[in-house]
């Protein structure tokens, strides 16, 4: 367990580099819906407790997490900073609760859930203030869920696209996500699989990353030439050939203390 003071989030991403690529999120929620992944069934089936009735997802985006809670029948509320984001998860759960917030400052009651999720959203939070934000409204007992789609790099021709994309959701076997005291039992499980995906479809997917969003022109310019003599030179691919392209979920949980 990392005690509060040591909370971080990697050398690489602090502070208003953390900030800054964040905020390059906050619109392009249809753009986003439409290229990035879902998740494996089997990430929600091992993270959800047996009984777990209500479930917030924060950073929820688009809602691409939320769907496999709602699948499950947990009454869910989303959350995440971006009104673009929710905006398109409204369209694609009506049914679902959305409200504007953050990891940090949720705004929701105490002791209201069951299971509080952050997909693909961790890594932008303060770990230490958002542990204490989700142990308030979590019930006693209650499971946190950390999840992490990540290109499988082992799989040597996914690793120098990663490189390309300049993809920084890629499997660090090493990795442990930080989390603060309120939280006990920390433990992991990993989901192999692979997204059908096209040439195009990676060349939009390279399009939502942070880097990318990010970045100059003349920056975008480069990544998207290199990204297209790779897949159609070097590999080969014609437009419209359909790639297995392999993921690794990675999925955490702990327990409130």
């Amino acid at each position: 367990m990392h005690s509060a003071s040591k909370l971080h989030t990697g050398p690489k991403l602090r502070g208003e580099r953390r900030q800054e690529l964040g905020q390059s999120f906050q619109d392009g929620g249809e753009h986003y819906e439409r290229v990035r992944p879902g998740y494996p069934q089997d990430s929600a089936n091992w993270l959800i407790p047996a009984g777990a009735r209500d479930a917030a997802d924060i950073g929820a985006g688009t809602g691409k997490f939320t769907a496999l809670l709602v699948a499950r029948g947990l009454r869910t509320v989303a959350v995440d900073p971006s009104a673009d984001m929710l905006g398109q998860l409204r369209r694609t759960l009506p049914a679902v609760t959305a409200v504007e917030g953050r990891a940090e400052d949720t705004g929701l009651e105490p002791e209201s859930f069951d299971v509080v999720t952050v997909a693909q959203a961790w890594h932008w939070c303060d770990p230490r203030l958002a542990s204490t934000e989700i142990a308030r409204i979590l019930r006693p007992h209650g499971v946190l869920g950390l999840v992490w789609n990540q290109l499988d790099t082992a799989v040597p021709w996914v690793h120098r696209l990663s490189r390309i994309m300049h993809a920084g959701d890629v499997h660090k076997p090493h990795f442990r996500p930080p989390v603060g005291p309120e939280f006990t039992g920390l433990e992991s499980h990993l989901t192999r699989w692979e997204d059908p995906v096209t040439t195009e479809d990676i060349q939009e997917l390279t399009k939502s990353r942070s880097y990318y969003l990010a970045a100059s022109e003349p920056t975008r310019a480069k990544v998207m030439a290199n990204l297209d003599w790779y897949l159609h030179q070097h590999l080969g691919h014609s437009p419209g050939d359909v790639l297995k392209l392999p993921y690794l979920t990675q999925t955490w949980r702990a327990t409130r203390t």
